[in-house]
């Protein structure tokens, strides 16, 4: 199979060179206006894009074979997260491969701030000498604090520690009480952070609990009159207005600033018209080799989601891990072949809850990936709106379905190892469970349905018959398979005593072809025969 890949914004050559030797076409079409992408998006297995090109809700909204859009870079501002989700369609990004370059920028702010650079080099150009008007501040000894311990974060305090400054970290949801090997204090209250800082920097994304962290407010009655501020993240991190206000009345000192709210800014926007600020026009991951790295890093990973299914760099989705080895992928494998089997056992009844169990150090540590895949297969036979990976959870909140994932601490009882059991339950209280595991051999194997015990592979074409246990009924089965000249591969049976002392039976046959509606009907019909469903699942692996 031939893959498409629509290359959206220049990105480095490298890149595109990666996916023409994995065999994938690749075309290279900018500046995209809304309708021309909304006409060619559906013959795209993917996109590679920067920040010029934007895929918006329309343009999603009949996303064809689309499976994938990679951004060659951190930031996905000019894609539709919740559309994309919506339609199923993987969003990634490469924050990882221009890391150092945008880390080494927000350094470099620092040092052209802190000593004027920038003004010196205009000063000197014009012909002038007078030194005594750029005196700066050293950083050696001053207090550093890092907004946001993530990548970046981290890099720029690593090379900050190393200048010798003192460093404090604030970042809600770092786990820990100091980072870098205790050399970095996290301190959790953002008031009491500031205080303390002779430099900021943030590292952090925009929206949410980061719009505005540096305030008015706190611009003008919580900083030091020293303070330098430099944004090499998002620019609605800061108030701009507030922070040109504080930079000229003095109560902060300068600031060095890459982003911008609204990019590029306003002709007249006020911190145009400070001496004490340094502006760059979003530099932070421009360098040659930064520019390389995002685009082979987002081709690489558009490459092996659609060969393989790994999945790097995701953004709006979490909790799935494809990318396994083989003693937890037959595990991902089982997960999917129940979700299989209990869709077609349970008919066209809808579902109200779908809960998924495990045990064991290896199906535990796979949860929220086992969750999803059962899920897909319960829902996509039922939805008019395809139904994958990404979307799954969407779907179901939207239709009221409630996804549990429960880790066990020991199997269910009589069974050992690492166990997945899966339950859906309907609003009439109809539930169905099955439990499985796989052995040193790898294979998907179900060891309970609902209370019928048995050891079965679930594979290829398949009919499960509940019946009443009394003789004659499985010579009458073998009878009818026969005349509907079906052969019967293999069998399974196993009995349930009930609760009024009745006993009923499970019969699962694999066949070498699908049974017709014609032959589940005739089955239907027959005294003692409870129920009849076929259904095929993909062969063994």
């Amino acid at each position: 199979m031939t893959y498409r890949v629509l290359i959206a914004d220049p990105v480095a050559a490298e890149g595109i060179e990666l996916l023409k030797v994995r065999g994938i076409e690749c075309v290279e079409s900018f500046g995209l206006k809304q309708d021309q992408l909304i006409a060619q998006v559906g013959d795209f297995d993917a996109i590679v894009c920067r920040s010029g090109i934007k895929v918006t809700a329309p343009v999603l909204k009949n996303p064809g074979k689309l499976k994938a859009i990679a951004r060659a870079g951190v930031g996905v501002d000019n894609i539709d997260l919740e559309a994309a989700t919506q339609a199923g369609v993987l969003v990634l990004n490469t924050a990882e491969a221009s890391t150092l370059s945008t880390a080494e920028h927000a350094l470099a702010l620092m040092y052209a701030v802190a000593r004027k650079i920038p003004a010196a080099d205009a000063h000197v150009r014009s012909g002038q000498w007078k030194r005594g008007q750029f005196q700066g501040t050293q950083l050696a000894g001053k207090t550093l604090g890092v907004v946001g311990l993530g990548r970046i974060g981290r890099t720029v305090a690593t090379r900050a520690l190393a200048m010798e400054m003192h460093v404090v970290g604030y970042d809600p949801f770092f786990p820990s009480e100091t980072a870098l090997d205790g050399r970095v204090r996290i301190i959790r209250d953002f008031d009491e952070f500031l205080a303390k800082l002779d430099v900021i920097t943030f590292h952090v994304p925009g929206g949410g609990d980061t719009k505005h962290l540096l305030n008015r407010d706190r611009l003008f009655n919580k900083c030091k009159p020293n303070l330098i501020v430099i944004n090499d993240a998002r620019g609605e991190v800061l108030d701009e207005i507030a922070l040109a206000d504080a930079l000229r009345e003095k109560k902060i000192a300068a600031a060095g600033i890459d982003v911008y709210a609204t990019e590029p800014p306003v002709a007249d926007h006020p911190l145009f018209s400070l001496p004490n600020v340094v502006l760059t026009p979003h530099l932070g991951a421009s360098t040659d080799e930064a520019q390389q790295a995002v685009a082979v890093a987002a081709c690489e990973a558009i490459a092996l989601y659609l060969s393989t299914g790994e999945i790097r760099g995701a953004v709006n989705v979490a909790g799935l891990k494809l990318d396994l080895p083989e003693d937890e992928a037959c595990f991902a494998r089982l997960a999917s072949r129940i979700g299989m089997l209990l869709s077609g056992y349970h008919g066209q009844h809808g579902f109200k809850t779908v809960t998924v169990r495990a045990s064991g150090s290896r199906a535990t540590k796979l949860l929220p990936t086992l969750l999803k895949l059962a899920a897909v297969e319960l829902l996509r036979p039922r939805m008019e709106t395809p139904v994958n990976l990404i979307n799954v959870e969407t779907i179901a909140r939207q239709r009221g379905i409630e996804l549990i994932a429960v880790p066990e601490t020991d199997p269910p009882s009589g069974l050992v190892g690492d166990i997945i059991g899966v339950r859906v339950a309907d609003e009439k209280g109809e539930s169905h469970r099955i439990l499985g595991t796989c052995y040193a051999d790898r294979l998907p194997r179900v060891l309970r349905f609902d209370g019928y015990a048995m050891d079965m592979i679930p594979e290829g074409p398949m009919v499960l018959i509940e019946n009443q246990d009394q003789p004659g009924v499985i010579g009458t089965v073998g009878t009818m398979f026969g005349d509907a000249k079906v052969n019967i591969a293999d069998m399974v049976i196993s009995r349930e005593l009930k609760p009024d002392g009745s006993a009923h039976a499970l019969m699962v046959l694999k066949t070498d072809s699908d049974a017709g509606e014609s032959l589940l009907n005739r089955l239907r019909a027959r005294p003692g025969i409870l129920r009849a469903t076929s259904l095929r699942l993909p062969p063994r692996q």
